[in-house]
């Protein structure tokens, strides 16, 4: 399909531009894979904070696998920080598995309050573009530590949750549980 735009570019009103939507970048559009299915967030809500925090799990993995996809295919051969192992590798541990995942500008987070504001525990992973991981300390938020693993690096914030009693998953004002 073709596209003609006119508009004045030289002053002249009968200037046209010609757009093919079929060129290149449209073409790498239709091969994008499609959008996941992400679990219903209202209805996790409706059963409490602990299906919020399975939801939230779910909805990760899912929208990370697919922006991994997407960035392959847009960018084939660049790399890409290793946020998929590095939830699949969170989630298997059980500490961590109970806690409400968040990710914000690639950083892997864990909060004992199922949305905003984030009560955060422990610290955060950040995979980097060199296949490494970063662990950064919750409070006071410093660096403690690069690692070559997705399980080193979920060693490290495991260390960094509080001792004594698992923190209580607590759900905000707008929940009703």
């Amino acid at each position: 399909m073709i596209f003609v735009i006119r508009a004045s570019v030289s002053g002249n009103a009968r200037d046209t531009m010609t757009v093919d939507v079929n060129d290149e970048t449209g073409d790498q559009q239709s091969r994008l894979p499609p959008r996941p299915v992400l679990p219903d967030m209202a209805a996790a809500r409706s059963r409490g904070p602990a299906e919020v925090v399975e939801a939230h799990w779910q909805a990760l993995r899912l929208s990370w696998q697919w922006k991994h996809a997407v960035h392959q295919i847009r960018s084939p051969g660049r790399p890409y920080p290793r946020i998929v192992p590095l939830l699949e590798t969170a989630a298997a541990q059980p500490r961590l598995r109970r806690l409400c995942p968040f990710t914000s500008h690639f950083a892997l987070l864990f909060s004992s309050s199922t949305s905003y504001p984030w009560t955060v525990q422990a610290g955060s992973i950040e995979p980097l573009h060199n296949g490494r991981f970063k662990i950064r300390r919750r409070s006071p938020f410093t660096v403690i530590g690069e690692v070559e693993t997705a399980e080193e690096a979920v060693a490290l914030v495991l260390e960094l949750l509080p001792t004594g009693p698992e923190p209580v998953i607590t759900a905000s004002a707008d929940e009703h549980v």
